[in-house]
């Protein structure tokens, strides 16, 4: 009876130990290339994979096939893996994701790194219209041309956290943005490709300028100030003038808060000294002669 409850216990600790593994949960890791997703062929380029400080191994994956795997040289906080590109190609660009192990679990496969190869075909040509200056509520549309026939565009704003929007066609596309904001401001090129991996060189770049319709007195103040030197003298002199007017209300203010407990410390040792004579007269009266 004894064994078999102890072994029962055993199976029950085993048993447990087992689901606990099964059920701990590793974050995914994070992927991203340096210097960037967009690479002109022949150029190297890095793909970088980060995750947990206890993870011991790392596993590339290229188009949902094993790539490359390695181990990391100084695991810690910032347990990162480089797997190098020496020449970016056709055959190199595509779809990555990467996991990593610690212990006997391996984590859940990263978001997907959509490497892209540039300078692949002729450069297209980027306009805006109605104009590249617009106000804040207006709508715009980019058009990016490409004299070879293709079969997909995309329109990118530069920055490291903006997005290339795709759109189908031919030979022209229209990208239309707005309402916009003066979160549209920036400079923006377009590509043409035949897949979402092969992009051709890039336009020439196209600046877009919204300016905030709401309140152009303010706009025209802060240009003002900008370009008139006579201006911007006149303004710094009215702020040398503030700083010095307040300073000089900090030290009278200090100077009369020191005077007010200067009085009222004369004050209490005054009360003091006279408490104490006429403690001593008291006791003088008291004291037989």
């Amino acid at each position: 009876m004894t064994s078999t409850f102890t072994a029962l216990l055993c199976l029950g600790l085993y048993l447990s130990q087992t689901i606990g593994a099964q059920t701990q949960i590793l974050s995914k890791p994070i992927i991203w290339a340096k210097p960037n997703f967009m690479i002109p062929k022949g150029r190297p380029v890095k793909i970088l994979c980060q995750g947990i400080p206890e993870a011991t191994e790392y596993q590339l994956y290229f188009e949902g096939r094993l790539s490359a795997w390695q181990s990391p040289r100084q695991p810690g906080i910032r347990n990162i893996v480089s797997f190098p590109i020496s020449a970016m190609t056709l055959l190199t660009a595509g779809q990555y994701r990467c996991i990593y192990r610690s212990g006997e679990l391996w984590s859940n496969p990263s978001d997907p790194l959509d490497l892209v190869v540039t300078e692949m075909y002729d450069t297209p040509t980027l306009s805006v219209h109605p104009r590249p200056e617009v106000s804040s509520g207006d709508n715009v549309t980019f058009y990016c041309r490409l004299e070879t026939a293709t079969n997909m565009f995309f329109l990118l704003k530069e920055g490291r956290s903006s997005r290339p929007q795709p759109r189908y066609g031919n030979t022209q596309v229209g990208f239309p943005v707005g309402p916009v904001s003066t979160a549209h401001r920036g400079t923006y090129r377009c590509f043409g490709s035949y897949n979402n991996h092969a992009w051709s060189f890039p336009s020439e770049p196209v600046k877009l300028l919204v300016t905030d319709s709401w309140d152009p007195h303010l706009l025209t103040t802060n240009t003002a100030v900008q370009q008139d030197p006579a201006l911007w003298n006149h303004t710094a002199q009215n702020l040398l003038r503030m700083g010095l007017a307040f300073l000089v209300l900090v030290v009278l203010g200090y100077l009369l808060t020191e005077g007010w407990l200067c009085r009222k410390r004369i004050q209490q040792t005054s009360r003091n000294r006279a408490s104490s004579q006429e403690h001593r007269r008291r006791l003088n009266t008291v004291t037989p002669g």
